[in-house]
């Protein structure tokens, strides 16, 4: 299938980026701080979304409820349910019963791998089945380049994107980027949802992944690096830290990993070699406190 031509890219060059003032996915509440004085803040609202493949219900998942095809087809992909070669004939949401199907050309029944599941450390519950190791002796990931001066860039534009963990907090953030470039920035209460909408993304238009970055704000867990392995991309960058876990299976794989990428700093733990050093670092700024977020300090 010849490849897709995504959606064209707005003015600071992002295809798909948060939307704070989005009505649909915060409200105000009102309530009392510390002192007994009276407060009104912004909260996430969540929403059940139950995903089918073809007839069989596979799973529902706490969500923000934006882009719910591109979350039921990245879930499907990762989970290993949905092929790479597979052809998706349909893709139905329908938002009063909150739910959404994915018809597929190829006959499907994954009633035994159902009961086979592995709890895994993410944050809304996320499953991994127990085959999925299985997978990824399966894949080499391609050569690639990280240039510094790229890591610097992308980090400052991403960190200063106006999103809805700035405005709500309680959120999780994932970025997929070429170079220095963002291009697709999904945000939702639960990190491996986020991770799925951008495989969603990839998957129906057909984009490469052997030349992007993928960043994301969460931990850099085995679920975050088994996925991104799953997805092809050869580069994964945190704000966050590290799973012991999550660290041998990057380098098994020869994933390179990267956390607690904040203002100067990063600390790379596998895939080292595709690191160009060619940022001097006394033209990078420091984080700004503005933009601190979740992990900012506990990492230090």
């Amino acid at each position: 299938m010849p490849a897709k031509k995504p959606a064209k890219k707005k003015k600071d060059g992002y295809l798909i980026q948060p939307d704070p003032h989005d009505v649909r996915l915060s409200e105000r509440v009102t309530g009392v701080d510390q002192t007994g004085a009276k407060v009104e803040t912004a909260v996430v609202v969540e929403r059940a979304l139950t995903i089918f493949l073809n007839s069989q219900e596979i799973v529902t998942a706490m969500t923000i409820g934006d882009y719910p095809e591109y979350l039921a087809i990245g879930y499907l992909l990762n989970q290993n349910m949905l092929l790479p070669n597979d052809t998706i004939t349909a893709v139905d949401y329908d938002e009063d019963l909150a739910v959404v199907v994915v018809r597929t050309k190829r006959k499907t029944n994954y009633e035994k791998k159902l009961k086979k599941k592995v709890q895994t450390s993410g944050c809304a519950q996320g499953t991994v089945f127990g085959d999925l190791m299985e997978a990824l002796e399966a894949i080499k990931l391609p050569d690639a380049e990280l240039r510094t001066s790229w890591l610097y860039s992308l980090t400052n534009k991403i960190n200063t994107t106006p999103s809805l963990y700035l405005e709500a907090g309680a959120i999780h953030g994932c970025v997929l980027a070429v170079e220095d470039r963002p291009l697709v920035y999904m945000e939702d209460v639960g990190r491996h949802n986020a991770v799925d909408k951008i495989a969603g993304w990839m998957f129906k238009h057909r984009v490469r992944p052997d030349d992007k970055i993928f960043y994301t704000t969460g931990r850099l867990t085995s679920e975050m690096v088994i996925k991104t392995v799953r997805m092809g991309i050869p580069i994964l960058v945190s704000r966050s830290g590290f799973t012991a876990w999550g660290v041998e299976l990057a380098r098994k794989a020869n994933l390179t990993l990267i956390g607690r990428a904040r203002g100067k700093r990063f600390t790379a733990l596998a895939g080292e070699d595709r690191i160009v050093f060619d940022q001097d670092l006394a033209y990078v700024e420091d984080e700004s406190a503005k933009h601190r977020r979740k992990a900012a300090v506990h990492d230090d």
